[in-house]
């Protein structure tokens, strides 16, 4: 496997996540009072869920671990292995779902909502990171 493709995609999250921690309002009022900073956030909030996905995919292509069927296989044979957890594998298909909803429902995406899990489910990118490089450390 090619760690360091790998590490250079986990590398580019986290750079990801401390932009998205410069531009996201602290309270609900300032973020839903600029438009400016609910693109910002929802844009970088897209980018992390693909960073995420796209590492799952790379990993599951270098370890060869077979064709997926869709994207939500990437993480289902990454826990397989048991790289990923089975929390962190529920958790990255509900992310893979709310990405689809920023993408594609962007004009009618609920502001209440991406703060929520802006404030809530950041930590989730935090697990996805230590279990890669825990994997990619004992390789």
């Amino acid at each position: 496997m090619d760690k360091e493709r790998v590490l250079a995609k986990i590398d580019e999250l986290d750079s990801y996540r401390k932009e998205l921690a410069e531009v996201m309002p602290k309270e609900y009022e300032d973020y839903a009072g600029s438009t400016e900073a609910k693109r910002a956030c929802e844009r970088l909030l897209h980018i992390m869920i693909e960073t995420a996905i796209e590492t799952c995919a790379l990993m599951v292509k270098e370890l060869k671990l077979g064709l997926p069927g869709n994207e939500e296989d990437f993480f289902s044979k990454l826990r397989k292995e048991g790289i990923l957890s089975p929390g962190l594998t529920g958790k990255l298909k509900s992310m893979k779902g709310f990405r689809n909803i920023l993408v594609h429902r962007y004009g009618e995406v609920d502001d209440e909502l991406v703060f929520g899990f802006l404030k809530k489910n950041l930590k989730d990118f935090d697990v996805f990171r230590k279990e890669i490089v825990t994997f990619v450390g004992k390789k």
